[in-house]
């Protein structure tokens, strides 16, 4: 390989997808490619710098040193070029800002609020994707995105939007039928839906020491979106974020079941790529979006203390 020789662009393309899902079959399905055709790409680079990226081991791929040193340069250089594509093809007065965001998060939360901005900002024509992976904002053309995590990533920019307060909530139907419970430990005897992993619930009572809740029952839900329509149609009561589903509380169209209220581990952060902190655009939607957060929401209810625990990512 002479000095100024580059390796093919589209076996880079391959190797860096590889190396970020650790999978050829999920790097195929985001090139829009066979497998074989990865796996293909990826040994024409392996020939062409004399040295093996990928460990095979069963049916699992991993780096070599070799690959883990070569990836954050290539990864580099595709931010680069992106960044310089987007802001030749996408001038910064278009007025177009991305905004990705989870779907629950922006269903429940945010786009019920957007008129706020568009009044405030008319300038800025807001595209809104909904997406529970973390933006790649070197290769997506996402300008900011709202995650729910702990806040930390690497090379970004994150400011906490909400945190994450967990409440009891059910259908005003089902309460009627039931009556209110009197203490946390009466909605163990309540028809209840569940997060994904079934384990809200159980963290929740033993929040209020209760320990013995007996097995999981009721329907559970991989999306906080179809969790809340759940509730809302009188399945049973649910965990759900105070701030998502004030709204429905205020409307009458939920009920808060116990004053107890539990802090997430996991909050909502509007999250964007460091040297974007200034463009006009993004610290707009930073300053509104805050500022909207900072609101505070009338309870229907009078809060008792605020026991922390852990919550389930997912929301």
């Amino acid at each position: 390989m002479t000095e100024h020789q580059l390796p093919p662009l589209n076996a880079l393309r391959a190797f860096e997808a590889t190396a970020r899902h650790l999978s050829v079959k999920n790097a195929a399905d985001e090139l829009c490619v066979t497998p074989g055709a990865v796996s293909q790409l990826i040994k024409t680079l392996e020939v062409h710098l004399g040295i093996p990226l990928f460990r095979r081991v069963n049916r699992g791929i991993f780096l070599t040193d070799a690959g883990q040193a070569y990836l954050p340069p290539v990864r580099n250089a595709f931010r680069q070029i992106s960044d310089a594509t987007r802001r030749v093809a996408v001038p910064e007065d278009t007025g177009i800002l991305t905004v990705s965001a989870t779907p629950f998060f922006a269903s429940a939360w945010l786009v019920p609020r957007l008129k706020g901005f568009q009044d405030a900002h008319p300038d800025i024509d807001l595209q809104l994707v909904s997406s529970s992976a973390l933006a790649d904002f070197s290769r997506d053309g996402v300008d900011v995105a709202i995650r729910h995590g702990l806040g930390r990533y690497p090379g970004l920019s994150s400011q906490r939007v909400l945190t994450v307060e967990i409440v009891p909530v059910a259908a005003p139907a089902l309460v009627k039928r039931l009556g209110m419970p009197e203490t946390p430990a009466g909605l163990m005897r309540w028809p209840r839906v569940n997060d994904a992993e079934r384990k809200a619930w159980a963290l929740w009572f033993q929040a209020q020491g209760i320990e013995n809740t007996g097995a999981t029952r009721g329907p559970s839900f991989d999306d906080s979106g179809l969790l809340l329509k759940a509730v809302l149609a009188g399945h049973g009561a649910a965990l759900l974020p105070a701030a998502v589903v004030a709204d429905d509380l205020a409307q009458g169209r939920l009920v808060q079941l116990s004053d107890v209220t539990w802090l997430e581990d996991f909050a909502y952060y509007l999250v964007y790529p460091e040297n974007s902190h200034d463009r006009p655009k993004v610290a707009a939607f930073r300053g509104w979006i805050l500022g909207e957060a900072s609101k505070k929401v009338a309870r229907p209810r009078k809060k008792a203390p605020v026991k922390a625990a852990r919550f389930p990512a997912g929301s």
